[in-house]
C-alpha cells in the first residue's frame, strides 16, 4: 500500500511525471499543445497557481501552488484526460504514463530557487537546447517576457526571487543561467 500523498493548503510543490517505460509522453506538438491546454483548464478548475512548467519528450516538470488540498484530484484529472487522448490519438493501448506522478513540497526560498532553475535548465541537461530560452515547451522564456499564458502564475513565481532584494527577473534569470552552465559542462 502506497503511502498517502502530502496535500497542504497553500503549498508549493514540484511535480512530475515520466512515461511508462520511458517511453514518449508527447509526439509531436499537437500533443504539446494539448497537455498545455489540458494544464490550463486543470491550473483553472482546482484555482491553482502554475508558477512553471517544462515538457520534455517523456516527462514532465510542474511548479504548483494549491491554495487547497487538491493536488492529487487535479492531476489525477490532467494526466487521465491527456492519456485518453494521446492513446486515441496514436491508436496507443496501456498506461502513458510509469505510476502515479511524483512530487516534493517546496518549503525554503532557497529551495524554491533550486528547483526552478532545475526545471527551466532541463533541455540544457537533456541536451535538447543551448541555453534555456531556446525551449519552446518551457515557461521560462514567458517568464522573462512577461508572456504567456494567462494560467501562468509568473508575477508569483517571480515575487520568491525578489524576496530578498534585486530586481526579480535578473536574479531569475541569473539562477536558471548558473544551472544551465553548471548542466552544460557535464
Amino acid at each position: 500500500m502506497r503511502p498517502p500523498r502530502e496535500e497542504v493548503e497553500g503549498g508549493i510543490f514540484h511535480v512530475f511525471a515520466r512515461g511508462n517505460g520511458r517511453g514518449l509522453i508527447f509526439l509531436d506538438d499537437s500533443d504539446r499543445h494539448r497537455y498545455l491546454r489540458l494544464l490550463g483548464e486543470t491550473v483553472i478548475r482546482q484555482r491553482w497557481y502554475a508558477l512553471a512548467y517544462c515538457l520534455m519528450d517523456n516527462h514532465v516538470h510542474l511548479l504548483l501552488e494549491t491554495p487547497e488540498r487538491n493536488l492529487g484530484e487535479g492531476m489525477q484529472r490532467l494526466h487521465g484526460r491527456y492519456a485518453q487522448r494521446f492513446n486515441r490519438r496514436h491508436d496507443h493501448v496501456g498506461h502513458l504514463f510509469q505510476g502515479r506522478f511524483g512530487s516534493v513540497r517546496v518549503t525554503t526560498n532557497a529551495q524554491m530557487w533550486a528547483v526552478t532553475a532545475y526545471i527551466a535548465a532541463n533541455p540544457v541537461s537533456a541536451r535538447q537546447a543551448r541555453r534555456p530560452d531556446e525551449w519552446p515547451w518551457s515557461s521560462y522564456r514567458a517568464t522573462l517576457a512577461g508572456s504567456g499564458p494567462h494560467w501562468l502564475a509568473a508575477p508569483r513565481l517571480l515575487e520568491h526571487f525578489g524576496a530578498f532584494g534585486g530586481e526579480p527577473v535578473l536574479r531569475y534569470r541569473r539562477a536558471v543561467s548558473e544551472r544551465a552552465a553548471a548542466s552544460a559542462s557535464r
